[in-house]
């Protein structure tokens, strides 16, 4: 019974990133001097997601809206480094999950709606 949960949850969830895939997002338009800016300031940041996740599918939404090139790390694997890295790092396994690296400073974002709200204030 356990299995079939989660294999109904995994194609369930696979299903809604295909749908959010194929619905596009309307994207925030720059000049080339502010998309570069703007990337730049990205550089430090990490999504750390599931692919089939509800919540990390938004995130991946507003990602693309706010026109941001952040690296996604796939924390889904079970002992694979992101994943172990998460862990080790930030104290547990839970996505989606943003990375903000400020110099020697690490922090670690963990809930989708403040991701969302974090990310509109910083590149929206």
């Amino acid at each position: 019974m356990k299995l079939l949960l989660k294999a109904f949850r995994n194609g369930l969830g696979a299903l809604i990133a295909l749908i959010s895939r194929l619905i596009p997002v309307k994207k925030i338009k720059r000049s080339a001097q502010e998309q570069e800016a703007v990337n730049n300031k990205a550089k430090n940041i990490e999504l750390y997601q599931f692919f089939a996740c509800p919540f990390c599918i938004m995130s991946r939404r507003v990602i693309r809206s706010l026109n941001i090139k952040i690296v996604t790390r796939d924390a889904q694997t079970r002992g694979g480094a992101y994943r172990e890295e998460m862990m080790k790092e930030a104290g547990k396994v839970q996505v989606p999950c943003l990375k903000i690296t400020d110099g020697d400073t690490v922090s670690w974002m963990f809930e989708s709606a403040d991701i969302k709200t974090y990310l509109e204030k910083e590149f929206g």
